[in-house]
């Protein structure tokens, strides 16, 4: 029986302008790399048939991360979320334009993905870069990261999991540290109240650029679980 928890997405669906080439690859290329949404777990080994250490990329915009992280480490597999379909088009593009085996992507809410999808003890790291910030006070509900999220994140890590974070918006840092703060499953790496450096691998994105653009100063997170949670809340 599916229960009924309900929540405020943290995102508007906008279809968007699509290329052609965006629009043939979702015709063409969603079946062998979209995963579609139902309430069962997923079986990650027998989707990336083979063992290996998996990483959920939550809102992957164009793609241009994530491609770039995949091809540097073949060795690990990676999740990607993405609800809109320009980003989707343009990330299976890039998938098979560099024959890439190692990316399978969601287009459906995460915090559904996580409560229904996504097996227990199943993620060594999640990226969430570049949040969408909703900067207006009666918009921050909508904040994608929030105490909701952890405890329904919890489960599906395994233990000493990292979660790495960026932002531009200085309030929305503020926030993190707020809510990661009232939570003592994780531990932020660089000490508390700290931002971490920026990684070295982190490609500069889009939207980090925008942000410099606007004299707005990056702010980095990495956190670790302290151990795996055993259920879903």
């Amino acid at each position: 029986m599916i229960d009924t928890f309900s929540h405020i997405r943290s995102f508007v669906r906008r279809e968007g302008r699509m290329t052609e080439s965006q629009r043939h690859a979702i015709q063409h290329y969603w079946n062998q790399f979209g995963i579609e949404f139902d309430y069962t777990k997923l079986d990650l080994e027998k989707i990336f048939q083979r063992s290996a250490p998996r990483i959920l990329d939550i809102g992957t915009g164009m793609g241009d991360t994530t491609i770039s992280i995949a091809k540097a480490h073949p060795e690990n597999d990676y999740l990607a979320v993405e609800v809109h379909r320009p980003g989707i088009g343009s990330l299976l593009r890039q998938i098979t334009s560099h024959h890439l085996s190692n990316i399978r992507i969601s287009n459906h809410d995460v915090i559904d993905l996580l409560r229904f999808q996504i097996p227990a003890q199943s993620l060594d790291i999640v990226y969430i870069f570049f949040p969408d910030p909703w900067p207006k006070n009666r918009h921050h509900k909508r904040r994608l990261i929030n105490q909701t999220l952890l405890e329904i994140l919890k489960p599906c890590l395994k233990s000493h999991a990292r979660l790495y974070i960026a932002t531009d918006w200085q309030d929305y840092a503020d926030h993190i540290f707020e809510v990661f703060g009232d939570d003592s499953y994780f531990i932020n790496l660089a000490g508390a109240e700290r931002y971490s450096p920026r990684p070295y691998w982190r490609p500069l994105t889009k939207f980090e650029r925008r942000g410099c653009k606007l004299e707005h100063q990056v702010r980095d997170f990495v956190f670790a679980c302290k151990q795996s949670a055993t259920t879903h809340p």
